[in-house]
Formats: structure tokens, sequence, C-alpha cells
């Protein structure tokens, strides 16, 4: 029994891609996301409890961006009764190399920690910045900044001070006081700073989905799942609702009170 309701999962899955193919990346691979996805569900017993329909429509979400949810680029979060689809800062890295119209050899952030140097200035009338790092440093974070390096030799760079980031903390963030932001600041603040920077850089996404997929994945700065959870559920699948004929899957509006908690991913542990 337990393998027919995995198999009829995952041929449901695999019908929604087709419905949807003229939307997926031109080298999506649907065998192996699909594979990925059951692979999911078996590690994440949580996600069987909320409806198979609203499950399936976010896992669209990452097949519209071409991420691996087993790599961590992307996440799973079960909100109350709903779940709601989010990139990770390696998920977004990839999105946005993929899709640049300017072609990127490299894009990434970095803490600034007292003691290091950082230093801005304007060179041939162009703006640019050095920085040197104290090897192992544990000092406070003073700042934080994103790079992308253009193939055509080019450069652009966002900064944001540890003020900037807790000002969008406490502005943007519908879970300011989540684990992710008081046990991982600095693995936030990268992804804060990165995100900025991402706004500056011209894409040309393939499809519609792929440009809201984006735009949704990178605005809920919430607790993410990256690990089995524990519990009594045996086999996921069990416990799935099934997808009704016709129906229609209203997501509530997101508020911190009904955020629950959920174990937070091995990046995120420990950081300070």
């Amino acid at each position: 029994m337990a393998n027919e309701i995995q198999v009829k999962f995952s041929e449901q899955l695999t019908d929604k891609l087709t419905e949807v193919a003229e939307a997926l990346p031109k080298d999506f691979n649907k065998t192996r996301f699909v594979q990925n996805c059951v692979a999911l569900m078996n590690d994440h017993p949580e996600l069987a409890k909320i409806n198979r329909a609203q499950v399936i429509a976010s896992m669209l979400k990452g097949s519209y961006m071409g991420l691996d949810y087993m790599q961590g680029e992307a996440y799973l979060i079960p909100y109350g009764n709903t779940v709601q689809f989010q990139t990770s800062y390696k998920g977004e890295v990839k999105f946005v190399k993929r899709y640049s119209v300017r072609p990127i050899l490299d894009i990434y952030s970095k803490v600034i920690r007292n003691g290091d140097t950082f230093k801005e200035s304007i060179v041939d009338g162009r703006p640019t910045f050095t920085f040197e790092p104290v090897p192992f440093s544990n000092e406070p974070i003073v700042g934080v900044f994103a790079v992308v390096l253009y193939k055509d030799g080019g450069m652009e760079y966002e900064t944001m001070t540890t003020e900037d980031v807790n000002n969008t903390r406490n502005t943007y963030s519908k879970a300011s006081n989540s684990k992710a932001w008081k046990n991982s600041w600095s693995e936030m603040a990268r992804k804060s700073v990165l995100r900025r920077l991402c706004k500056h850089i011209e894409c040309d996404f393939e499809t519609v989905e792929a440009m809201k997929a984006y735009e949704e994945g990178g605005d809920l700065d919430k607790d993410v799942i990256n690990r089995p959870a524990t519990g009594e559920v045996s086999n996921p699948f069990e416990q799935m609702p099934e997808i009704q004929a016709e129906a229609t899957v209203i997501e509530p509006e997101i508020t911190e009170e009904v955020v629950k908690e959920v174990e937070l991913p091995d990046f995120l542990q420990g950081e300070e």
C-alpha cells in the first residue's frame, strides 16, 4: 500500500510537470526532479500533513527555476496547514548566474568583522573596493557585502551595515525573531545583501513562471527545512490528503503567529 501511494504521488507530480512543460528550463530533468521530490517527502513527514495540491504547487516553483531541493537550493516550509516555497543562498546564486543578461563569472557575499580592512574607492571613474579579512577572526560583524564579477571584466557590488541589515530584518521579515535570525544572523545577512545586489542585475527569465517563483522565493526570511524530522510517521504519503477534483488552493496570509518551529539546516546551525 505504501509503495502504491508513493507511486501515485510520483505520477501526479509527473503529470503536473507535463502540463507545465513549456514553463520549465530547457535543460530540466523531469525524472530526477520527481525522484528528489519523493525523497524530500520521505525525509520530511511533516509535509504529509498538508494538502497534496499545495505541496505539488510549491514544488513546481522549484521546477520553474531549475532548482534542486535535495541539493539545498530551495526549501518547502510548512506554516500551519499550508506550505511556502523559499530559495536558499545557494539557489539564488545558481539562478542569477543562469539568467543574467551579462554573463557572470562569480557572485558571492561575505561578512565584514571588526579589524578587517574594507575600503571603497573610485578608480578611473568606477567604484571599487578592497577587502582584507583577518584570518579566522571571531570579532563582531560590522557589515556585509556582495559582489558580482562579470566575464567581460566588469564588477558590481553592494554593502550593508549591521544597522542596515537589522532594519531590513525588522521592516520586511515576517519572522524577525525566528531561529534563523537568532542563531545565524551572519547567514541571513549575507542573503539579504546578495538579494539587494541581485535587484541590480538584469536578468532575462525564460518564462513568467520562473520570474514569479524567483520573486516569491526570496521574500520570506523564515526558518527552513533541511533535515529529516523526527516523529511517528513511518510513511508520509499515507497521511497526505488527496488532491480533490477541481480543488481551489487558497493560501492564507502568513503571519508570525502561525509559523511553526522547524529544524534549521546544517549551514544555519551555530553561526554567529
